[in-house]
């Protein structure tokens, strides 16, 4: 019967990593002597360190025979867990010199569609002019819905997420558990194409859009929320919506054809320098405030790599708050 062994003061302090490499030896070469071959010492010495962990352990871990060692079921045991033990351990080792070296790794990034439309381009970009050994995985997350839980940031696949802060009415118990980083604010503004009906003209009252072809995301959406707030603030009815989806991207497109409004972020409209043929509304409504943030699980340390693309994500946003200032001024 196995010895009860107290983990603190048997395990810690008797069972050494050395020796449980020299086990591990003895076990792939079935021969106290090969094993004190491969090692460079006396097959004594290793007789004696497989005695002492018997001891220690209170089983016999290796049958003994003219042909040589076979391991136990205990042996086995030790050899299963032991394996796994020194995995992780060889992987911390690699994730040391991975940390001594930010210039070399991967980051994993999720993002939301929106943000894939304008900043993360001109991210990407410039961070692999900078670390070209460097592999960024940007995978996109599901969209901004009810029970929205950061995916990718609870299951550790993602790094960081690029997203929006979630309006009050809809902000959920996840955000406590998350580090959040305001790049800028983006507010929702409300478009139309530029060569449409509504583009022409000086001042729209909101009612005047209530009839219009609306394309707008989901009910408890921030998009939809923006809108229907902004109606109801007038004690008008929320427009009946002609196209559902929740892609700005396509909201985008379809508006800059001419026949459908639809609200986005104001930076879509300024898409790395391509833009959509779409004009903002001169509709009298709040500009909300609806930020783009980096976020980022709490209690967990951040390797220098995913340091250095938050810095220069931060970069990206202040040379583009600087290129907006040139244009106003030109």
């Amino acid at each position: 019967m196995p010895r009860k062994l107290d983990a603190d003061s048997q395990i810690g302090r008797r069972l050494k990593l050395r020796d449980l490499h020299l086990f591990f030896t003895v076990s792939q070469s079935r021969s106290m002597a090969k094993a004190a071959t491969l090692l460079g010492i006396s097959q004594p010495a290793v007789s004696e360190v497989v005695g002492d962990l018997e001891h220690t352990l209170g089983v016999r871990l290796f049958d003994r025979s003219s042909r040589g060692v076979e391991p136990t079921k205990y042996g086995l045991a030790l050899l299963k867990r032991g394996r796994a033990a020194f995995d992780e351990l060889k992987q911390g080792v690699r994730d040391i010199e991975f940390l001594s070296d930010p210039a070399v790794g991967e980051v994993a990034v999720g993002y939301r569609e929106s943000i894939a439309i304008t900043i993360l381009p001109q991210l990407i970009e410039r961070f692999s002019e900078k670390y070209p050994r460097v592999v960024i995985q940007a995978n996109g997350v599901l969209p901004d819905r009810p029970g929205f839980k950061y995916p990718g940031l609870y299951d550790r696949t993602c790094d960081l997420v690029f997203g929006r802060k979630r309006p009050p009415s809809l902000a959920d118990d996840a955000a406590e558990e998350l580090n959040e980083e305001v790049l800028f604010d983006d507010p929702m503004v409300i478009v139309a194409g530029a060569q449409s009906q509504w583009a022409h003209r000086r001042k729209i009252d909101l009612a005047d859009l209530i009839d219009a072809p609306w394309i707008l995301s989901q009910p408890n959406t921030a998009t939809y929320e923006y809108v229907a707030a902004a109606f109801r603030a007038r004690g008008l009815d929320v427009p009946a919506t002609s196209l559902v989806t929740y892609s700005n991207d396509l909201r985008a497109k379809m508006s800059a054809r001419g026949r459908f409004i639809t609200a986005v972020p104001r930076s879509v409209l300024h898409r790395d320098g391509e833009g959509y043929e779409l004009k903002i509304l001169p509709v009298d409504v709040p500009m909300r405030p609806w930020p783009v943030v980096i976020f980022t699980l709490k209690n967990r340390t951040l390797s220098p790599v995913v340091e250095r693309f938050i810095e220069c994500a931060r970069e990206v946003v202040k040379s583009m708050a600087a290129g907006t200032k040139a244009r106003k001024r030109c």
